[in-house]
């Protein structure tokens, strides 16, 4: 029996602690700008959603282009780039006089966070055995789900005691630390002629393979997003605000217990075992939320959310870049995220919407059954591409 590769080099620990870094920020500061906004520039809770909106627009419109980017000019060069100009668009946080200029530079900003995150989940799947990948792309998806919980708490600890600057200038150094991580970052760079550089085609833009997995991954964010856009709100109607502060917490600690084992489920028994159990599990999350009345309640949805959806990022990622040819894994993660941040920003407007109309409540219990149903669209999937395999 082959000796297993191993998972834990030093290029995959370093990408994964710069990825920690990255999103500690991201999270950060989409925490923290509405609050900034309102307080500081005295604008009102829209103005804060748009800051919001305006980060996520370019972060998509910028997917679509960044596999092209990579295969152009090389994944490490995009790397440190993009690190260098998103730990400065930070720093210009600290110099925002008016509303106007912040969301100019949230736009700036979406770009290198795309683009930054693009090219390290692609260096991180090229590093990753491939034979290991859902394992690896499991431990490499903690890094981010590790930030939901440290991010939000870095900026609504600091708020308390610390000028908006102060916070500007932690995360700006959290960044910086972020970019000497990524130094030792070795990359095996695919080489293409001028020509293969050259020829633009809708391939440039989007990796075809990906898109049926993307679709599903749509499905499962526009969902999340009332997750990470009302479970405060909610949690705050139902008098359970101090429980809610607790709600990631729980989280991450169930996607922890869960993600090394369904990693391993993944690449030895194979994806439709982890997916769709995952599926139900957050779907039965959601629907618990709906009926939440009590803390205990409030946090054992948690603890669902996260068995259930924190496997599902790293599943669909390991689906998506086997999808396409090895050489664009840059392609096919833009490609997957295009979709999956989309998912985020169409549910955070049109779910906010319908929960004006149903209510929070009705608004998961709908959401809840309306995920379970996506095992049939992700099982039809799996079986179309299943056929054109054999």
């Amino acid at each position: 029996m082959a000796e297993k590769r191993p998972i834990w080099t030093r290029s995959f620990i370093t990408i994964s602690i710069s990825t920690f870094f990255i999103f500690v920020v991201f999270y950060a500061l989409l925490t923290y700008t509405p609050l900034y906004v309102i307080n500081d520039l005295g604008g009102t809770a829209t103005d804060g959603g748009l800051a919001v909106t305006v980060f996520l627009l370019s972060a998509i419109v910028m997917r679509f282009f960044a596999g092209m980017i990579l295969e152009k000019f090389g994944k490490k060069r995009i790397l440190m780039i993009s690190l260098f100009w998103f730990a400065v668009s930070t720093i210009l946080y600290i110099f925002v006089g008016s509303f106007a200029v912040l969301l100019m530079l949230r736009f700036f900003h979406g770009i290198w966070f795309s683009l930054l995150t693009t090219v390290a989940g692609a260096i991180a799947a090229d590093i990753i055995p491939p034979e290991r990948r859902g394992e690896g792309l499991g431990y490499y998806g903690i890094a981010m789900n590790l930030a939901v919980v440290v991010g939000p708490f870095i900026a609504l600890s600091l708020q308390q005691y610390v000028s908006a600057q102060t916070i500007f200038i932690i995360l700006a150094i959290i960044m910086v630390i972020g970019f000497f991580c990524a130094l030792v970052v070795k990359v095996d760079e695919t080489q293409f002629t001028k020509q293969e550089k050259h020829k633009l085609s809708i391939s440039d833009f989007l990796e075809k393979k990906t898109v049926p997995i993307a679709t599903v991954g749509f499905l499962i964010s526009f969902a999340y997003a009332s997750i990470i856009t009302f479970i405060s709100i909610y949690a705050e109607s139902l008098g359970l605000i101090k429980a809610a502060s607790f709600f990631f917490v729980v989280y991450a600690i169930a996607m922890l217990v869960v993600r090394p084992i369904s990693g391993r489920l993944f690449d030895t028994i194979g994806p439709k075992v982890v997916i769709i159990p995952s599926i139900i599990i957050f779907g039965i999350g959601l629907i618990s939320l709906s009926f939440t009345e009590s803390s205990w309640m409030l946090l054992l949805s948690g603890a669902l959310v996260g068995l259930g959806y924190g496997t599902l990022l790293p599943s669909f990622q390991s689906l998506a870049i086997q999808a396409a040819d090895k050489h664009r894994s840059g392609y096919a993660t833009g490609t997957f995220f295009a979709f999956y941040d989309s998912g985020i920003a169409v549910g955070s407007v049109l779910l906010g919407l319908i929960a004006g109309i149903a209510g929070y409540s009705n608004l998961y219990l709908m959401l809840g059954i309306f995920v379970i149903l996506t095992v049939f669209y992700y099982m039809w999937i799996a079986s179309k591409q299943q056929k054109q395999a054999n």
